[in-house]
Parts: C-alpha cells; sequence; structure tokens
C-alpha cells in the first residue's frame, strides 16, 4: 500500500529531516520539500539523498529561499508572496514524504501557514516530538490544533530518548486511531546509522 504522509514537527530542529530520511527509506517513497528556506549550498533534500542512497528520488523544491528564516521573511526578502495554491503534489507511482518547514503555524505569508498548505494538499500527518524542555506543552498543543483543523494525524513519531514522565504524559494524549513511530537516537549522520534505525524502528497501533 502506497504510504502519502506531511511530516512536520512540533516546532524547530526536532529532526523532522532525519525522521523524513528514515521513512522514505522504510516505505520506499520519494521525498519532496515545499520549501527549502535557507542552507540552499546544503539542502535537506540534498541530506536525504546522502542519507538514503541513490536510489531515493527527490522531487525539486517549489521555492528554493536564500535567507534562513521563516518562509515569509524569507520570501519577502525577495519580493515574493507565497500561497498555498502555489503547491502541488507532484506526480509518482510510488510512496510520497513531504517535509513541512518548521511547525504547523509557521507563516508561509501574512495570512497562510504551514497548517493550510497541509490542508491544501489533503495528506495525513506525522508529527514528530523530540525531547527537550516544553516538548510537552508543544506536543499537546500541536495534537490540539491538527484535530481542531480536521486533519488526520496518522503518525506521531517519537524521535529518540524521552524520559519516563514525560513520554507518558504525551502518549496518554495520543489518540487510538494514530500510530507511535519510535526512532532511536541518531549521534552521527550516515546511511549505515540510517539503517540501524530501520532495523530499530518501532511502529505502535
Amino acid at each position: 500500500m502506497k504510504e502519502r504522509l506531511f511530516i512536520t514537527g512540533i516546532g524547530t530542529g526536532v529532526g523532522k529531516t532525519i525522521c523524513s530520511a528514515v521513512l522514505t527509506r522504510y516505505f520506499d517513497a520519494d521525498y519532496w520539500k515545499p520549501i527549502q528556506s535557507g542552507d540552499l549550498h546544503y539542502t535537506d533534500s540534498m541530506t536525504v539523498k546522502d542519507l538514503t542512497g541513490n536510489h531515493i528520488f527527490c522531487h525539486p523544491e517549489t521555492y528554493r529561499l536564500q535567507l534562513a528564516a521563516s518562509p515569509h521573511q524569507s520570501a519577502a526578502e525577495e519580493g515574493i508572496t507565497i500561497t498555498i495554491n502555489d503547491f502541488n503534489i507532484p506526480e509518482t507511482q510510488k510512496s510520497l514524504i513531504v517535509e513541512g518547514a518548521g511547525g504547523l503555524m509557521v507563516p508561509l505569508s501574512d495570512t497562510e501557514f504551514i497548517i493550510d498548505l497541509i490542508e491544501k494538499l489533503k495528506l495525513p500527518v506525522a508529527l514528530v516530538i523530540k525531547n527537550y524542555l516544553g516538548c510537552i506543552n508543544h506536543s499537546l498543543l500541536s495534537m490540539m490544533t491538527i484535530k481542531q483543523r480536521g486533519l488526520h494525524l496518522k503518525y506521531v513519531i517519537l524521535n529518540g530518548a524521552f524520559p519516563t514522565d514525560t513520554e507518558r504524559i504525551i502518549c496518554n494524549h495520543i489518540e487510538k486511531e494514530t500510530a507511535i513511530i519510535r526512532i532511536p537516537e541518531l549521534n552521527t549522520l550516515t546511511q549505515e546509522n540510517i539503517d540501524t534505525a530501520l532495523e530499530n524502528l518501532e511502529i505502535i497501533q
């Protein structure tokens, strides 16, 4: 069965690209990053390509913006206004992993956000959570927002290790129809470590 997912996170720096690489391999999927904001010398698509191998196809970004900032700011610096109508899912016969920018409420413009793009693309959501002080608050708010918008939270991805008390509260608020994916801590990013993560991947229905 083909899998199509929009990978978002509870914030910036929670490991969306790493998780996208793992799931791209796991589902034998194509990869698409609709907006690359900054780091054009080594984009997230390049990272995924390096971590997954040459058999993975990365679709070109709709926007490649110079400034490493929120997309609405990066676009404004270049005199561009982003709208969700600019985006269309790439055609592919394979599964597809789509990686967003930052979290759900990252602005694309003054009026549209990443969550509006998810809604427009009509994709199930995979929410990446990493442990840090404040992650419980950000996790529960993100899950609440996804539910309020009527989006399908298909997976919650627990990226790395969590204190027992933190994990318990987060998991207690994950609804039954949402599966949990556990990806082990990756200290260095290599194809070999992605292989190890795949071997130790847990999906709990």
